[in-house]
């Protein structure tokens, strides 16, 4: 991982160009409006919060009060109170989206896509208690929704992703539980080109070949049992057995960056710890990949 010094070069190069701008775009530029100085510029809240997602706390409170200002003191004199910190978090929304965007990869042509659950709502013990907090669960009213993977039933968001073969993020959308994988795959694969490997879950006649008049990228998956057997080349069945990169992909997000628990008390800080989870991730030296010269054919 980086240092706190090197992550806040690059969070603060990114903000002095992004804040300009962002600020001369909203609605209230040209009004006077009373703008009290924080102790803490916008580089400094970011980069504190995406340094909790690399560090080994699970709790965020207890990663500012002994991490922060304790060991970071000297990195952050002006460091405020733990409440107050906390309501400066929804501001930087908007800020780490752009920021993100700035740490995605590079397309090479193969990319890998999946989508996990991203619960709000925990089953508890006994599993039936979930269904009964369901309906008394308010933060994330309207938002969140029933889903279901391979595995079971859940209450929550789903966080769809695209990696290339280097395991570096190329994009990624957040919708409701209840929202078919297939039907963010045109906006993430936008901007790609080549093969994107997926799982049986995005099989879609009428959208690989729209996918392909349109963005010209080629979704490869395995064959169900019931569909017709069809050829396809070696390749793509040797990088089809590769898939599950993208699986360790999201259990590092979830379990070493911790994009995904239920505490969260307002949406927006839900989102907050979601990004900031990503942005860590990019920030890793070692990413889960494929060796790409032994699990390819050479041509001819």
């Amino acid at each position: 991982m980086p240092s706190v010094e090197e992550l806040f070069c690059s969070v603060d190069d990114f903000c002095q160009v992004f804040e300009y701008q962002w600020q001369s775009q909203l609605l209230s530029h040209n009004l006077q409006v009373r703008k009290r100085k924080r102790s803490l510029c916008l580089s400094e809240v970011m980069t504190i919060l995406i340094g909790f997602h690399q560090s080994y706390y699970r709790n965020f409170k207890s990663y500012y009060l002994e991490k922060v200002q304790i060991q970071w003191q000297g990195h952050f004199p002006r460091l405020a109170s733990y409440n107050r910190f906390v309501e400066w978090i929804p501001d930087t929304l908007i800020p780490l989206c752009g920021y993100l965007r700035s740490c995605f990869g590079t397309c090479t042509g193969i990319s890998f896509m999946d989508s996990t659950c991203l619960k709000v709502c925990w089953a508890g013990n006994p599993p039936s208690s979930h269904n009964r907090r369901i309906n008394q669960h308010k933060v994330f009213k309207d938002i969140a929704a029933r889903g279901k993977t391979s595995v079971d039933w859940f209450f929550g968001l789903k966080l769809h992703l695209v990696i290339n073969d280097k395991g570096e993020l190329l994009n990624f959308q957040v919708t409701p539980g209840n929202i078919d994988d297939r039907k963010p795959v045109p906006d993430l694969l936008q901007h790609l080109f080549g093969k994107v490997f997926a799982d049986k879950g995005y099989i879609s006649q009428k959208m690989f070949e729209e996918l392909m008049n349109s963005v010209g990228v080629q979704v490869v998956t395995k064959l169900k049992r019931n569909m017709k057997q069809r050829l396809m080349s070696l390749n793509d069945r040797l990088l089809l057995r590769k898939r599950a990169v993208v699986e360790t992909v999201i259990d590092q997000l979830k379990n070493i960056s911790q994009i995904e628990h239920s505490r969260h008390r307002s949406p927006v800080n839900c989102f907050v710890n979601i990004l900031c989870g990503l942005i860590a991730y990019c920030h890793q030296p070692k990413k889960p990949g494929i060796a790409m010269e032994h699990n390819l054919l050479c041509s001819a």
